[in-house]
């Protein structure tokens, strides 16, 4: 008798978290205490489930859908979906949300006295993505930052008990500069989407078509604009970095480690010759390590 396979339930809530492992930093070292760790992975399941839904990437069979109130065959309406997540996400601050990953959030929200503002500007985000799929100047590109990044560090900031006007400027800095990086690094997987992030306007400055971004390899014009692109994010990683020399102890280590991943990522991506296409180029441990090191003693 031949045994059949059962396959697991679906689990959006644990799907959605277990995607932490597959970041290109840590989400919540080891090294963080337990609550701050709890409060983090809260905050980290909702930017990656409203990512998920802005990107078409939630699990087949509409659990989410369901979970938010929607039909499973309109999951796959983007808009309508990140309209029930923001009035789930309301649910959060004056009642019980629906999803689980927002009712793992309110505990974190109400003992961190947390804002509706950096959440829904992760939703307003992802919506953008619907609408808007290139950005004619550097700065539309930051507004979007704005919205897509800089919350993210404002909340970590914020669950850490450790925000103030400068380091909020310092965070959005270092943010921007991650979002930056890695736009340059997903330019083949970003075109797939229909999605350029390269501001047109500096694709004509160095003479790059749409169609130049689609080919296997970069050429010399693609190569010069991406170096261009990475110089901008380095400059603002550095604007970023004190932020890490601003804070003490384990804090301190987390947020290296966010300078440390972005600059091994543009060393990866100066190591590829600024050839982006076949790929991102990622950065290896070692590399991530050493310029951790770095961070941490205030060079680089």
């Amino acid at each position: 008798m031949t045994g059949t396979r059962t396959s697991r339930p679906a689990d959006p809530e644990r799907d959605t978290l277990d995607k932490a492992a597959a970041e290109n930093f840590p989400v919540a070292p080891f090294f963080l205490p337990r609550a701050w760790r709890d409060d983090l992975m809260a905050v980290y399941g909702f930017a990656r489930l409203v990512d998920d839904i802005g990107d078409g990437d939630l699990a087949p069979g509409g659990a989410d859908a369901r979970l938010l109130g929607v039909a499973p065959e309109d999951a796959g309406d983007r808009l309508l979906m990140l309209d029930a997540f923001e009035a789930d996400l309301g649910r959060v601050f004056d009642s019980t949300p629906r999803h689980p990953l927002l009712r793992r959030l309110q505990p974190t929200v109400r003992r961190r006295a947390l804002t509706p503002e950096p959440f829904l500007g992760l939703i307003a985000a992802n919506r953008q993505d619907q609408l808007v799929t290139r950005y004619e100047t550097y700065d539309d590109l930051l507004a979007y930052c704005e919205l897509s990044a800089n919350p993210v560090g404002r909340l970590v900031l914020a669950v850490t008990g450790t925000s103030t006007p400068e380091r909020i400027r310092l965070s959005d800095a270092i943010c921007t500069a991650l979002q930056i990086v890695e736009h340059v690094q997903d330019v083949a997987e970003d075109l797939g989407r229909d999605r350029i992030y390269l501001p047109a306007e500096d694709m004509k400055r160095f003479h790059v078509r749409e169609s130049d971004l689609a080919t296997d390899h970069a050429g010399a014009s693609v190569r010069a604009l991406v170096a261009y692109e990475t110089e901008r994010a380095v400059g603002l990683l550095n604007e970023g970095a004190p932020l890490v020399g601003s804070v003490h102890g384990r804090l301190k280590l987390l947020l290296a480690g966010f300078v440390a991943g972005g600059r091994a990522a543009v060393r990866a991506i100066v190591a590829a010759e600024y050839d982006v296409l076949p790929g991102p180029p990622r950065a290896g441990r070692f590399q991530l390590l050493r310029e951790a090191g770095v961070t941490l003693r205030g060079k680089g």
